[in-house]
Order: C-alpha cells, then sequence, then structure tokens
C-alpha cells in the first residue's frame, strides 16, 4: 500500500487510484448498481426482453449478495411441504398496489422524469412520492388519454417547502419527513444550481438559492410534537393517511412504537444505502443503518408491545428484485418503496453527478438542454 502511494523513489508521488468509493470501478469497491444491472433492467423495459430480465435479477441478486445483510440469507425454496396454494397467492394487480417509489421531490429530479413516475404509479395502481418540493397543481388534472401525473403521497418536511392548503388536500396520503434514510442526521438538501424559476416558483422560494431542511423537524422535538403535526394534517385532510418517515438506526422501535401511539397511519423504516438525487457525496456516506436491521427491530418491538395491527409498515433501501421484496415481507414488510430502480428504468445511467445539476440523461437536472434529452416513458 506504501508503495502504491509514493513509490520507490524520491520523486513526487503518484496521486491515489481511485478504489471505486463513489463511482463503480473495475476490480474496486463492490457496487449494488453496476453497469450490468443498468444495462440489462433497461433492455428489458424497453423491448420487453425476457432473457435480459432474466440477467437482470441474476446480476443484481450477485450485487447484493456481495453489499447488503439481506444477500447472507437464504429461502429454503426446495421444502414444497408449506407452499401455500397459488389462490391463496395475491394477484399481481393487488401486490402492485403495496408498491411505492421514492420520495424524489421535484428539483432533485427533472420535472419529465418526476411526471413519468407519477404516471406510472397511479397506471398500476400504486403511489407515487412528491419529495419535499411541492407540486404543481394542474398535475391532479385527468389528461385526454385518461392518464395522471398527481402524486398520491404528498411529503411535509421541515423546510414546508411548497406546502399548501391545496398541496395537504390533493394527497392519498401525506408524509411526514423526519429523516432520511441515504443521510440520516442531515436535512434535505437542494444546490442553488438546480433551483430554477419553475422550482422556485413551486416551492415558493427564490430562483438561485440553496434550499436546505433544517435536521430535524424544526418544531418537533418530542412525540407531543408529533403527534400535533399528525393532528393537524389529519385535519387538514380527513381523508388521507397519515404517514411518519423514519430511518433505521438503533432504537427506531421505540421511536415507532412512539409514533404509533401518536395516532399515525403508517411507517416508513428507510435503510441507509438508498439514493439522494441532491445532497453531496459527503453528505451520504457512514450515516445510518440497512433496512433489514431497522425493520426487524420496529416490527418486533411493535408486536411485542401489541401495537403492529394499528399501522402500515413499509420499508425502502434498494430493492431491486421479487427476493428483495420477499425478504422485506418476511422482516415484517407490508408495502415496498423502490427509487433507483424506477428512474434506471427511465434511463438512468448511474452517473454519480445528480447534486450537479449535469445529469447526461436528463433526470437529475433542470438545465432544459440536458432535460431535453430525457427519453424515459411511464411504460418503461
Amino acid at each position: 500500500m506504501h508503495n502504491a502511494a509514493y513509490g520507490n523513489s524520491n520523486a513526487v508521488p503518484p496521486a491515489l487510484g481511485d478504489e471505486g468509493e463513489y463511482n463503480w470501478r473495475r476490480g474496486g469497491a463492490r457496487h449494488v448498481n453496476t453497469p450490468a444491472t443498468v444495462s440489462n433492467m433497461q433492455d428489458a423495459v424497453r423491448r420487453e426482453n425476457k432473457a435480459a430480465w432474466e440477467a437482470y435479477t441474476a446480476e443484481a441478486q450477485a450485487s447484493v449478495r456481495d453489499c447488503t445483510l439481506r444477500g447472507l440469507l437464504e429461502l429454503d425454496d426446495d421444502d414444497t411441504t408449506h407452499a401455500v396454494p397459488i389462490d391463496k397467492v395475491e394477484p399481481w394487480t393487488s401486490i402492485v398496489k403495496r408498491f411505492c417509489t421514492g420520495a424524489m421531490s421535484y428539483g432533485s429530479i427533472s420535472k419529465e422524469a418526476h411526471t413519468a413516475l407519477a404516471v406510472a404509479m397511479n397506471a398500476i395502481g400504486g403511489k407515487s412520492n412528491s419529495g419535499e418540493g411541492g407540486e404543481d397543481a394542474e398535475r391532479s388534472i385527468v389528461r385526454a388519454d385518461g392518464s395522471c401525473a398527481r402524486s398520491a403521497i404528498k411529503q411535509v418536511a421541515s423546510g414546508r417547502f411548497g406546502v399548501t392548503s391545496n398541496y395537504l388536500a390533493d394527497a392519498d396520503e401525506l408524509q411526514i419527513k423526519m429523516a432520511q434514510g441515504a443521510k440520516a442526521g442531515e436535512g434535505g438538501e437542494l444546490l442553488g444550481t438546480k433551483v430554477s424559476a419553475d422550482i422556485a416558483r413551486t416551492r415558493h422560494t427564490t430562483p438561485g438559492v440553496t434550499l436546505v431542511s433544517p435536521p430535524p423537524h424544526h418544531d418537533i422535538y418530542s412525540i407531543e410534537d408529533l403527534k400535533q403535526l399528525i393532528y393537524d394534517l389529519k385535519s387538514a385532510n380527513e381523508g388521507a393517511r397519515v404517514s411518519v418517515k423514519l430511518v433505521s438506526e438503533v432504537g427506531v422501535g421505540v421511536v415507532a412504537a412512539g409514533v404509533v401511539k401518536a395516532l399515525a397511519d403508517h411507517i416508513l423504516v428507510a435503510g441507509h444505502d438508498g439514493g439522494t438525487g441532491a445532497a453531496r457525496w459527503t453528505g451520504i456516506k457512514y450515516a445510518g443503518l440497512p433496512w433489514e436491521l431497522g425493520l426487524a427491530e420496529t416490527h418486533q418491538t411493535l408486536v411485542l408491545n401489541g401495537l403492529r395491527g394499528r399501522v402500515v409498515l413499509q420499508t425502502d433501501g434498494q430493492l431491486k428484485t421479487a427476493r428483495d421484496v420477499a425478504i422485506a415481507a418476511l422482516l415484517g414488510a407490508e408495502e415496498f418503496g423502490f427509487a433507483t430502480a424506477p428512474l434506471v428504468a427511465l434511463g438512468c445511467v448511474y452517473l454519480r453527478r445528480c447534486h450537479q445539476n449535469s445529469c447526461a440523461v436528463g433526470i437529475a437536472t433542470q438545465d432544459p438542454e440536458l432535460r431535453a434529452k430525457f427519453g424515459g416513458q411511464p411504460e418503461h
């Protein structure tokens, strides 16, 4: 290692090599998302290529096995003595209603990408999440072709960006963002380079000014404060389910028990390896825990305290395949969130430049010229 860094001479030492800490490098650090998973996923969804989908699944499971706790678990699929009759299994049309896209705000990703996610989830009966950046009211209008770009889940963060009475009333679910799994302990951040005039109008802010949601909620210092916000949101929209987003950390089960007693209807336990379309690289490393730990702790704590039946439990954080969903269900989840995978299906090639406003495929950018390159479709 010393020789690799400094060499054996007195000459100026060479620069340290890129070991793939942030970007995938052949022979470097392992990543869940690899060039093979990206290319096979896009081939599968664009050409309905079954062989590409099988290749994606195999590669994704191999990556998960190398990088995650759930990769160390095995499913005993050889034991057929306890097989469930197929007529007892939910049809796919019912299963997909348990799927949600992650809370990626309009601002962190482009209007085209944000809209495509909403249209797709509405078409299959799932839910898209607006993220903490507000949403244009006109997106709730049903289009001539019957599609709708309305996000069913509207998120409320400490910055309250884009939160209006209409925003709260026009939701099936209102999600309180207490923290973010990818960077637990930090608030949401959108660099000023991505705050265009349209973003500023939607968020009721000023163009070019960096937006940060203080961590944690500036008005929540106790479970009583959280209960008050839950009550306020239910008063603003009596028909909406109120969700609280927590992150996988030691002790999250105790926090979740308090959240249930505060009369929340839904809890999301977010894992540490989820992505973010706005934060700097240094903000998303070595924070939080795998969702497998937080989900299991939350489920077991709620069961032990007789609270499990009062709340719906969801998890997210680099869910890639049906196997991941099955393991999450076994650990206690009833609903499942996907964010990176839908973006890859829409065309993301994982350049890891989301925060720089220079996404070459028009997803994580507000640059009009780059947005014009977006080629994703809701059908993907």
